[in-house]
């Protein structure tokens, strides 16, 4: 993947070193999945430094990365949503090392990439890069940069709307609130695929492979793969992000396609149709 050289958001805030905190229950797409379905405590996949602190140049490189695709976002979304004769409402990337505050509550590394729509934001450890290449065998850059672009994809459907009617359905029976938060993170993954259908157009940026990393990821966190790998069976009702094939799908779709309206589909079609 080819990003260096291009502007870095400017919508971040970076608190690696300095932040505080308690492990809590969140929204992160990935490492609260894991450590259910394999029974032991996410902070063993993260290998987190005592105490936080920025680490060395490797580090400083991914901090910059997430900066930049971070920015590449921003460019996308703030043009898609002109054309729709919005403004687009800028979110804001946090960095952090180990814990910290959000308008969601305290977050700890455990719970894994996330976004707070209390204060819309966008919170990423560093070291879940890590667990991307190491515990899942998902590495590439651009696998990195759909982690990211799924997670602003989040932060479109609140401007759009989608967020309120699954937030509706929490409070009913507890099938219907999943297959709704299933509806909600295959759409995230369309949204990060039109990202990048826009985002090659303007920056020219995706090498060999790119999509296929992409994709593998998609694989390697889909709600079946991470149940049959952590219990060695698979329970449909208890989905809450879609399949692997379901995941890999969508971001094609969306990919192939560019079409943010076509999102609706993910809450229009029937549930067996996904």
């Amino acid at each position: 993947m080819k990003w260096e050289g291009r502007e870095e958001s400017s919508n971040v805030d970076d608190r690696r070193g300095m932040s505080k905190g308690l492990l809590v229950g969140g929204g992160g797409i990935l490492v609260a999945i894991i450590a259910l379905v394999f029974g032991v405590d996410p902070g063993q996949f993260l290998g987190q430094r005592e105490g936080g602190g920025k680490g060395g140049p490797e580090e400083e490189k991914q901090a910059k990365f997430c900066k930049v695709v971070f920015g590449d976002t921003e460019v996308i979304w703030e043009d898609q949503f002109q054309r729709m004769g919005r403004k687009y409402q800028k979110p804001t990337l946090v960095l952090f090392s180990g814990q910290t505050q959000t308008g969601c509550g305290a977050a700890d590394a455990g719970i894994g990439p996330f976004y707070c729509p209390a204060d819309t934001s966008v919170c990423l450890d560093l070291s879940f890069f890590k667990v991307l290449d190491d515990q899942l065998g998902a590495p590439g850059e651009f696998a990195r940069a759909y982690v990211i672009a799924h997670e602003v994809g989040h932060h479109v459907q609140r401007l759009l709307g989608y967020s309120t009617r699954v937030d509706e359905a929490r409070s009913g029976p507890k099938r219907l609130a999943n297959e709704m938060s299933v509806r909600l993170e295959l759409q995230a993954d369309y949204l990060a695929g039109v990202w990048a259908h826009h985002a090659q157009k303007r920056f020219n940026f995706l090498e060999k492979g790119d999509i296929e990393s992409a994709m593998n990821a998609a694989s390697k966190i889909g709600d079946d793969h991470l149940q049959q790998q952590g219990r060695g069976r698979v329970q449909p009702d208890t989905f809450t992000h879609g399949t692997s094939k379901q995941r890999q799908r969508w971001f094609m779709e969306g990919y192939k396609t560019g079409d943010v309206n076509r999102a609706r589909e993910l809450f229009d079609l029937q549930y067996s149709q996904l």
